[in-house]
């Protein structure tokens, strides 16, 4: 039987499908957060008048929070990227 284990695979081969798993959740967090700021910058200016004071506050707060969220992502993306030897941009 020619069956591999995780176990049996070489440490390079680990990294590499830990850096291209990195890489995917990187990219899907960006992705999700681009679209929630979106939103929540959507609430909290243009379209403010149609939400509740509470649901503007959420939205402020949810900007800032969100915004941390992207970046960390973004770094997360970068060390995937540089880890897997792409170009970094």
């Amino acid at each position: 039987m020619n069956t591999m284990m995780l176990n049996n695979l070489n440490p390079q081969t680990q990294s590499i499908s830990l850096y291209k798993t990195l890489l995917f959740a990187a990219n899907t967090a960006l992705g999700v957060s681009v679209v929630c700021i979106a939103v929540s910058i959507l609430i909290s200016y243009p379209y403010a008048e149609h939400f509740s004071i509470p649901v503007q506050v959420s939205a402020h707060i949810s900007t800032i929070v969100i915004a941390a969220i992207l970046k960390v992502s973004y770094v997360l993306r970068c060390v995937a990227q540089h880890g897997l030897g792409q170009e970094v941009r």
